[in-house]
Order: C-alpha cells, then sequence, then structure tokens
C-alpha cells in the first residue's frame, strides 16, 4: 500500500509490478507488511519512507538496529522465531500426550536454523517434529496432507505473511485432516483457529503504525525513527474448533487465555 499526504492507498497485491510507477509519483510513504514486500520495496526506493511490518528486521537485513535503523525503512518486528517456541509449547500443552507434531512453514523465509531449533526443543520433550513447506497457495493443500500422513496430532502454523494471507485455505484443509493447530496471531482463532497467540496484528496497525505513519507523514526520517516491537501478547482459545476435534483442553490453560471463544 501507499500513502501519500492527501491520505489516499492503493493496495497492492504485487507490489513488484508496481513499483517503477510508486517511485517518483508524489507517493510519500509505502507500507509493507511481510518480508517479500518489504524486500520489494526495498529495492523499488532507497528515498521513499517504508513502513514495514515483518518478522526480523535486523536479521533480514531491512534496518542497521531497531534503535537507529539507518535507511529509508522503519516500522515493527514482530519477535517470530522467538514466539514459534513460545506457540509450540502451548500447543504441546494443549494437546496432552502427543508424541508428534508438525510444522507448517513458508519455505521463502523459514531457516533451517530455526527449524532445526523447534525440533530440538521438542526432541529435549521427547517429541517428534517433522517440517512440512509450502512457497505457493497451490502448494498448501499437500503440505498439509502430507502433515496429517506423517503421523502428527498436532501442528504449529509458523509466522508468515504468506501463510496468514492464505489463511483460508491453511483453515480449510487443517479442518479437514482434523489436526489441532497454533497460529501467529490472536485473531485467527476468532476466525476458526484452535489457537492463537502473539500479538494482536490489529493493534500493531492501528496503535504503533498508524503512529509511525503519523510521524513519517509529518516528516520525520525513518533512519532515525526507532523500530518498536510488540509488548502485550494474547491467548485465544477456540472451543468450538476443540469440540470439532474432539479435543478438551486442559484447564490450566484455558486459565491462561486472554479470550476463549465457546
Amino acid at each position: 500500500m501507499w500513502i501519500d499526504r492527501d491520505g489516499y492507498g492503493l493496495a497492492i497485491d504485487q507490489l513488484g509490478r508496481h513499483a517503477t510507477v510508486l517511485v517518483g509519483s508524489g507517493v510519500d510513504v509505502i507500507i509493507a507488511g511481510g518480508d517479500a514486500a518489504v524486500r520489494t520495496a526495498q529495492q523499488a526506493t532507497a528515498e521513499i519512507p517504508i513502513l514495514a511490518l515483518t518478522d526480523d528486521m535486523v536479521g533480514q537485513g531491512f534496518v542497521h538496529s531497531l534503535a537507529r535503523p539507518g535507511g529509508n525503512i522503519t516500522g515493527v518486528t514482530i519477535l517470530a522465531a522467538e514466539l514459534d517456541g513460545k506457540r509450540q509449547e502451548i500447543l504441546l500443552e494443549a494437546v496432552p500426550g502427543t508424541r508428534h507434531i508438525a510444522v507448517l512453514a513458508d519455505s521463502t523465509i523459514t531457516s533451517n536454523a530455526h527449524l532445526n531449533a523447534l525440533a530440538e526443543e521438542a526432541a529435549g520433550r521427547g517429541i517428534a517434529l517433522s517440517v512440512h513447506r509450502a512457497r505457493s497457495a497451490s502448494g498448501l493443500i499437500s503440505a498439509i496432507d502430507g502433515a496429517a500422513a506423517s503421523g502428527a496430532t498436532a501442528i504449529n502454523v509458523l509466522a508468515s505473511a504468506f501463510l496468514f494471507n492464505n489463511r483460508a485455505i491453511v483453515f480449510d484443509r487443517i479442518a479437514a485432516v482434523k489436526l489441532p493447530a497454533v497460529y501467529q496471531w490472536p485473531e485467527m482463532a476468532r476466525e476458526g483457529g484452535f489457537l492463537g497467540y502473539g500479538p494482536s496484528i490489529v493493534q500493531l496497525y492501528r496503535d504503533v503504525q498508524s503512529r509511525q505513519l503519523i510521524r513519517l507523514l509529518r516528516g520525520a526520517k525513518p533512519a532515525d525513527l526507532p523500530v518498536e516491537q510488540p509488548t502485550k501478547f494474547g491467548l485465544i482459545i477456540n472451543l468450538k474448533t476443540a469440540t470439532a476435534l474432539s479435543l478438551t483442553v486442559p484447564p490450566s490453560l484455558l486459565a491462561r487465555a486472554d479470550e476463549i471463544i465457546e
């Protein structure tokens, strides 16, 4: 999406196709969510401020540091790798007795080191972990079917703009193979997912990025505008989905939930 000073915007599904039109067209800020969109915007311009929401701003090389980004990109970094591990812990607590879990990973951004860390954490608890990757919407169904065929009894849907944007496919197929799943945004449990844990995507855009956007439109330089991190995390449990899975959620986990869908 681009924003100009009059407040007009244009949602762009394929930023790369429009990048040359955006540059030099009076655009004041480009808003990009997810590593692929941010990378495309970064390659298109070093001048127009880019307001990003992505997994690891420093690790992906989008900024020099959180305190002083140093280029034309700032925004929010969402601690994706750390939270994938926390979500795995919650999933294991929600499905007691499981001995094999799966992860659904975006093959374009998820590193082997990250996957190995999740596998080591599971192995330390005597639990096997299988990895199922997808890079396109058409590959999601086969990846989820592969997770079910592997013998996994639960699935961790890892942090990814691609997986979020294709969540309707993910929800439908995971429901079809009857696997309890945990998702990166709490709101995803409201949409039918079993568990959602992390920062609120609505709150990040509404309260954090809107404030950053105002500062950029008023002339702040992204190089000097610190990248922010979420400070609030929520757990939503969808008991309707649990019932459909014939799953009883432990009372200890229900007690920690910020919201329960009944």
